[in-house]
């Protein structure tokens, strides 16, 4: 068979990203909010759902957010992710939950910086039962069939970090915060996205660490570990809404 070329790889062929802009894309918005509902306050709890009667998930953070959705082939959503940009007191949500910090931990300049958040994956396309998108992992499950839906998992997080790359560069964002799981922070780490924790475990929606990503230390290691998957990070996805 003969072998692709970097700018040919394809890592993520069953899936499509864009960003949702609130201002334009009022109907897909809408879907993004429901989802956020079925998974923060159905599915998982995190949030009442006696305070959202419209069933959409919604907060004062979305309006300094950049919006991030996942679709399958036949255009439904099926995951969802959002960078949140610094508040006017130059912090981010996860320093309302995870204030402490590591020893020799340190934060990224505000202005360069936006936290993950969000990050969700359609039940139906999760591995473990309850999980949010904890349970996606590089390795092949063989106890699973071939075609399960659940296996596709990782190439929707690819899809979704492929956007939130190009709009990072875009936007100046160096650096990304992320309140991450352990199996979610080891399951980046093996797609040779590297971030490193910054401080202890706390209660965030779930235990979770706070970790910090640098772009550019991302690429250096993408371009050594992958540089396949670092050329199709760098190729552009221009997709209709």
């Amino acid at each position: 068979m003969p072998t692709l070329s970097l700018d040919q790889a394809e890592f993520a062929p069953l899936f499509h990203s864009c960003e949702a802009i609130q201002s334009r894309d009022n109907a897909l918005m809408l879907r993004i909010f429901e989802l956020r509902y079925q998974v923060y306050c159905e599915e998982r709890g995190f949030l009442p759902a006696a305070n959202y009667p419209e069933r959409c998930e919604t907060d004062e953070r979305d309006a300094s957010s950049a919006h991030f959705c996942a679709f399958n082939l036949r255009d439904e959503l099926v995951g969802y992710v959002r960078l949140v940009r610094s508040d006017l007191g130059q912090s981010f949500p996860f320093q309302s939950h995870c204030s402490a910090l590591l020893e020799g931990a340190s934060l990224a300049p505000p202005a360069q910086a936006a936290e993950i958040s969000r990050l969700m994956v359609r039940r139906d396309y999760r591995r473990r039962r309850g999980d949010v998108l904890e349970g996606v992992t590089v390795e092949e499950d063989l106890a699973r069939g071939a075609h399960e839906l659940r296996d596709h998992s990782p190439q929707i997080l690819l899809s979704m970090y492929r956007q939130m790359y190009a709009f990072s560069l875009a936007n100046g964002i160096r650096y990304w915060y992320a309140a991450m799981e352990r199996p979610l922070a080891r399951a980046l780490n093996q797609m040779n996205f590297v971030f490193r924790q910054i401080g202890p475990p706390s209660d965030y929606y779930g235990v979770v660490a706070p970790y910090i990503g640098d772009l550019r230390e991302l690429e250096a290691h993408l371009e050594e570990k992958n540089p396949a998957l670092m050329a199709w990070m760098q190729r552009s996805e221009t997709v209709s809404l």
